[in-house]
């Protein structure tokens, strides 16, 4: 499953005459591509994730928002470390594990209001739930994510200040790992996103369905493939309890390549690029990750 935490990567953005939707991903979509329901043997495992995504805020016809005649830019660096620990203990015939994930990042963003930064920690994850089903072609993972608000927040900075979503979000998460004798995989991870209130704001944002998917082959040590994420809001954003705008449904599909290549001493080390389409009431751009997966 791999899973991981990261930040949220726009935060309110209050400033007149900027309205935007609030809140932004805990969990940082398109993480998880090859063996994304495969978890492995008992030990421990350091997953190092680093990458950097920029892009504008779109609206709800996916139209480029320039308030004040300004395009709305954030570009986010982040490094994201993640623990693993997977048990020989059983439950229910599945394997057992957990993980604990903490996301740096360095987060700027171009406002009419004019530009800021800040480099910190973001939202931690916590996984207190990993099981995990073995079959000779087919693996399936059954899990919960719990994102903390730990990233720093102020309703009054500008946006580029907030690396914290300032809400905490629970999010139970299924994914399954096809894989052939011929080396061909696919996988997919679904997850399904709940937040609490901003209780600063008063603002809550909808829940969303999202997935990370991946279609490849293996050769030797090599692997290629194609990778992305989509996600749909479901429920309307609300705030005081009322039904904000159109109810500011995000949306987005995401595309691109994905190459690993796994060492002797069963590191991998993974390339891929991700290109974001069908953009609604969020920012889309594009993301390129580096993904290192090693067992301790």
């Amino acid at each position: 499953m791999n899973k991981m935490g990261l930040i949220a990567l726009a935060a309110v953005l209050a400033s007149a005459p900027l309205s935007a939707k609030e809140g932004g991903d805990q969990y940082p979509n398109g993480a998880e591509n090859w063996f994304a329901g495969a978890m492995p043997p008992p030990g421990n495992y350091f997953l190092n994730y680093f990458g950097n995504w920029s892009g504008t805020l779109r609206d709800g016809d996916g139209h480029t928002v320039r308030p004040a005649g300004k395009k709305v830019r954030m570009n986010a660096t982040f490094d994201a470390l993640r623990f693993v620990q997977m048990t020989p203990q059983q439950l229910w015939g599945a394997q057992y594990g957990w993980s604990v994930i903490l996301p740096l990042v360095s987060l700027s963003m171009d406002t009419p209001a004019g530009k800021d930064r800040r480099t910190s920690i973001g939202d931690v994850t916590l996984t207190p739930l990993i099981l995990a089903w073995h079959r000779p072609q087919w693996h399936y993972v059954l899990g919960l994510d719990v994102n903390l608000p730990t990233g720093a927040f102020d309703r009054n900075a500008h946006p580029g200040r907030n690396l914290g979503a300032n809400y905490t979000s629970v999010e139970p998460i299924f994914a399954l790992t096809y894989l052939n004798s011929q080396g061909w995989e696919a996988s997919a991870k679904f997850m399904y996103n709940i937040k609490t209130r901003n209780r600063e704001t008063h603002y809550q944002s909808g829940d969303e369905f999202h997935m990370d998917y991946l279609l490849g082959k293996h050769f030797g040590p090599w692997s290629v493939g194609v990778s992305g994420y989509y996600l749909k809001q479901v429920t309307d954003d609300r705030q005081r309890g009322r039904k904000v705008g159109d109810g500011n449904r995000g949306q987005v599909f995401a595309f691109g390549p994905s190459v690993k290549y796994e060492t002797a001493g069963k590191t991998q080390l993974i390339f891929q690029w991700q290109h974001e389409t069908q953009v609604e009431n969020r920012f889309g751009g594009d993301k390129v990750w580096f993904k290192l997966i090693t067992p301790l």
